[in-house]
Parts: structure tokens; C-alpha cells; sequence
């Protein structure tokens, strides 16, 4: 038996698993594990395996850029291609050229990694969501112009609210180029001075709303300088868009209610608005004139002109006062004078002449006694009514008996 090189053993096990029929174009279901991205070259290594056994997979560049999403460990999927040896060492692996996510279709597995992702990165937080305003004066809108969105969004903004401009911009929907023709519409409606921009399109299939699922537009939602309103024909799906985006609506027509205020109720605020208005104004020119009128009392009560009023006033009182006290005290002055002069009357002198008894002076001297009297010398007498001079001519002195 002849000699063989190690290479040469690989490479007839090589041919001859390449021959074998049943291990081309084979499709083999497992689980995932080990999995590594070669950042470099792009090709991707992993085990595929069940409960019982595993395998290793290879799959190149060219075949993987074609994936839809990115394979994880602990995904069940099913791999398409042939096995073969890797003659370097000897070991035989799946060269796969396919891989199809078990159960869910390839798409929607791939929706479901981009929100992840993108939901890690806080593009869909709601801190980041933006109020709209509440009187947008330009509106953009970017769609197909061919489509009914953008008419459904002029008419409903031209009857709620005719004050405001449209501005549309026409975008790719669907398709190839969509994503990007979508994204440079959004920044076309940034850079016209836009308040809010509308992005979306009428209903369609999964397929047709693709581009509305993409990291592209989804950046270029969340970095838009003004509100964004995603309205992306569809009820049930939430697409990425309408998570990136500050508000989401069911329809275009729907994002044009949202957008703006209907101006009939901005007529009837107004009117509420007016009434109040109304009301507050009278209620101040009523508060005001009630301080006017109060302020001008008090102003008028410490006025010069009044102030002398009061003064006159309290000295004319004081005045009445005064004569009325001197009234009092003379009419008492005068009582008490009467009733002193009534009294000095009884015991004048006079009043004592006027009963019959007369008083006797010698050179202005008042005698009570006969003594010292000559006979010759001449007296004065004062009577109760008038006065004479007499002589003495006879004297008798009565000695007072004590005893």
C-alpha cells in the first residue's frame, strides 16, 4: 500500500464529500453558538448544533453582506449549503450560503434587531420627543407628490387651518432609493424654515413600507432640528419611523389634525378669551374707581382748603366754647359779687344808720366812747341819709360795769 501526505488524505476526503450528492446544496437546522464577525475580511464563523451534536459553519463575505439581519447565538435558524473539508485541518464544516431564521421570516427578524439597536443607541426615548407647536406657521411634508397623501394633508390643513403654508417635498416611498430620498427631504423641510415636518405615505404591504424601517430614516427623524410626525399608512405595524419620530399618526390625514389646531375652536377660545377679557377690564375700571374715589376722599380730607375748613370749623367751636365758659363763669362771678355785697351790706354801718343810729367823728376819728370829749369842742355826725357838726355842750362819762 502506498504513502500519502496528510494534505493528500484531506483533499480525496475534500473531493469525495464534494461528490456525495447528499451533502450539497443541503439545508441543516440548529442553534446557533460561538458565533464571530471577522471584522476584515466580513466572513463569519459559528457552530450550528442540537441536543446531540454540532458542527462548524463557515459563511463568506459575499454570501453574508446578503443576510437581512445579523445572526446571534441562541438563534434557531436553518442554513443552506454543502459540506466540505477544510484541508488545512483536516476538519469538515458547513459552507453555508444562506441563513433563514426558524419561524419568523428573515425581515421581520431583522425589524426586530434594528429596534433593539436603535432603542439602545435612545433614539426612540421619549425624553427626546418634542412638543408640538401650538400655531405652526409652515408646515412640511414629505411624500410622493403623486400620491394621495400630500392632497389628503392640503385639504384637511386648507379647511382646519388656512393660516398656515404647505410646503411639500417630493420623496421616493418605496423602493431602492427610497431611504435616502425620504432622509433628503426631511433636511430639505429643516433647511425651508419648516415648524413641523410630516413624513409618510399612504397604506401599503410590509414591503412597501420597507423604507420607513430603516436606521437611515430613523437618524434622520430623530436628528431633525423641528417635531417630526411620522404618518406611515398602517394601523397595526409600528414601524421604526414612528418610534424615532416626536409624534405618531395613522394616516396623513390624521398627521395634518395633529399638526395644527382647527381654527374654529381657536374662533371660540377667542371668543371665551374676549368675554373674560371683558369682564377682567370692568372688573379693574371698578376696583380702580373705587380706589379713585377713595384716594380722592382721603386726598381731599388732608387738602390744604379742607384742612383750614376743619380748623375754622374747631375754631369757631372753640370760640363758642370760650364765651360760652365766660358766659357761665361771669353769671357765677356775678352770684357769688351779689351775694358778697349782700353780706358786706349786712354789716355796713350804714345799714345799721339807716334803723335810726347815727356815728360820731372827731377830726375824722371814729369815737365809740364819750371820753375824751370837751365840752365846746366841735363833732362830725354821719347819719344813715346825710351828715351834720355839732357842739358839745355837755359831756358824761358811764363807766362800764364789768362786775
Amino acid at each position: 500500500m502506498p504513502v500519502i501526505t496528510v494534505t493528500q488524505i484531506n483533499k480525496y476526503i475534500g473531493s469525495v464529500l464534494k461528490s456525495d450528492r447528499n451533502l450539497q446544496g443541503i439545508m441543516v437546522k440548529g442553534e446557533i453558538s460561538n458565533f464571530t464577525l471577522h471584522w476584515k475580511s466580513g466572513h463569519m464563523y459559528f457552530t450550528l448544533k442540537d441536543r446531540e451534536s454540532a458542527i462548524k459553519c463557515v459563511m463568506f463575505a459575499s454570501a453574508a453582506s446578503r443576510l437581512k439581519f445579523a445572526p446571534e447565538d441562541g438563534m434557531a435558524v436553518i442554513c443552506s449549503g454543502s459540506i466540505s473539508v477544510y484541508e488545512r485541518d483536516g476538519a469538515y464544516q458547513l459552507y453555508v450560503n444562506d441563513i433563514l431564521p426558524e419561524g419568523a421570516g428573515a425581515a421581520n427578524v431583522a425589524l426586530e434587531q434594528l429596534k433593539k439597536k436603535l432603542a439602545k443607541e435612545g433614539i426612540f426615548d421619549t425624553a427626546h420627543k418634542r412638543p408640538m407647536p401650538s400655531f405652526p406657521r409652515k408646515i412640511g411634508v414629505v411624500t410622493s407628490l403623486s400620491g394621495a397623501a400630500v392632497r389628503d394633508v392640503i385639504n384637511v390643513l386648507t379647511r382646519r387651518y388656512p393660516l398656515c403654508e404647505v410646503y411639500a417635498v417630493d420623496a421616493l416611498v418605496q423602493g431602492e432609493g427610497a431611504p435616502d430620498s425620504v432622509c433628503r427631504g426631511i433636511l430639505k423641510a429643516e433647511a425651508a424654515g419648516c415648524d413641523i415636518v410630516i413624513v409618510g405615505r399612504g397604506g401599503g404591504s410590509s414591503e412597501d413600507l420597507s423604507a420607513f424601517n430603516t436606521e437611515k430614516v430613523a437618524y434622520a427623524v430623530y436628528n431633525c432640528k423641528v417635531p417630526v410626525i411620522s404618518a406611515v399608512g398602517h394601523e397595526t405595524d409600528i414601524s421604526v419611523t414612528d418610534l424615532a419620530a416626536d409624534l405618531r399618526a395613522p394616516t396623513p390625514s390624521a398627521a395634518a389634525e395633529l399638526a395644527a389646531p382647527d381654527i374654529s375652536s381657536l374662533y371660540e377660545k377667542i371668543g371665551i378669551l374676549e368675554h373674560r377679557m371683558q369682564r377682567s377690564a370692568l372688573a379693574v375700571l371698578d376696583k380702580s374707581a373705587d380706589r379713585f374715589i377713595a384716594m380722592n376722599s382721603r386726598l381731599t380730607a388732608q387738602s390744604p382748603e379742607n384742612r383750614l375748613k376743619l380748623s375754622g370749623e374747631r375754631l369757631n367751636s372753640l370760640e363758642k366754647r370760650i364765651d360760652s365758659a365766660i358766659s357761665h363763669y361771669m353769671e357765677r362771678l356775678g352770684s357769688q359779687l351779689a351775694a358778697n355785697i349782700g353780706r358786706l351790706e349786712s354789716l355796713s354801718p350804714l345799714k345799721v344808720l339807716s334803723r335810726g343810729y347815727s356815728l360820731v367823728y372827731r377830726d375824722e376819728k371814729l369815737l365809740n366812747t364819750s371820753e375824751g370829749l370837751s365840752v365846746g369842742e366841735t363833732v362830725d355826725i354821719r347819719f344813715g341819709n346825710g351828715s351834720a357838726k355839732a357842739e358839745i355842750t355837755f359831756v358824761r362819762n358811764e363807766v362800764e360795769n364789768n362786775g
